[in-house]
């Protein structure tokens, strides 16, 4: 799955950057029932679960396919917080000190379970539509620099995942160090994105 690694691009030494009433009775009955509170009036409404793409709230996960070799297979996605690095991390990143000017790290954390379809029988595709924005702006990519971050395993090492099987894939992007919003975007190939919104700290 190449499409979302179209994102602008700069080079790096250690990792490659890419950029869902009806009244009844009469006479008083019927003004009674109407004096009466329906029941569930005061109760707060659960947010519906959008079927294909939407925003969600933290914790929340949504559910999506993803085509693994000649198989689709089924995945709970669940966003679970975004961390960041400072410029020095940056730094550690792109060949040129000048690139990171301004620009931190941010380490997006996905957990995946297989819900169904045929066990992968080569490394798993499924974050491959995990995106971090920044106050709105899509950050940029950098691929292969969070295989080593901790709490994150290391996608090319996971062999035969299979149903009810759980892995948490990561994804690092460059954004501005000052950002105040930060969002994690997964969507299927050529769908609309799911979204989970992270204050940064």
């Amino acid at each position: 799955m190449l499409y979302r690694k179209t994102a602008l691009r700069v080079a790096a030494p250690v990792a490659v950057l890419a950029l869902a009433l009806t009244a009844c009775g009469g006479g008083d009955d019927k003004k009674d029932s109407a004096d009466k509170p329906k029941a569930g009036a005061n109760e707060p409404k659960a947010k519906p679960k959008p079927e294909s793409g939407g925003e969600l709230g933290t914790g929340e996960s949504a559910t999506g396919k993803v085509k693994e070799g000649d198989a689709s297979v089924t995945y709970e996605i669940t966003a679970q917080k975004v961390e960041l690095g400072t410029e020095a991390d940056t730094k550690k990143m792109v060949s040129d000190p000048k690139e990171a000017k301004g620009l931190v790290p941010a380490i997006a954390y996905v957990k995946y379970t297989h819900k169904s379809g045929a066990a992968l029988t080569e490394s798993p595709d499924a974050n491959d539509g995990t995106t971090v924005w920044a106050d709105g702006q899509r950050g940029t990519l950098v691929i292969g620099a969070a295989e080593d971050a901790p709490g994150c395993e290391d996608a090319s090492s996971i062999e035969g995942w299979k149903k009810g099987q759980s892995h948490v894939l990561c994804e690092t992007y460059l954004v501005p160090k000052d950002a105040k919003d930060l969002e994690i975007h997964w969507s299927e190939e050529d769908g609309e994105p799911f979204i989970w919104k992270f204050a940064a700290k």
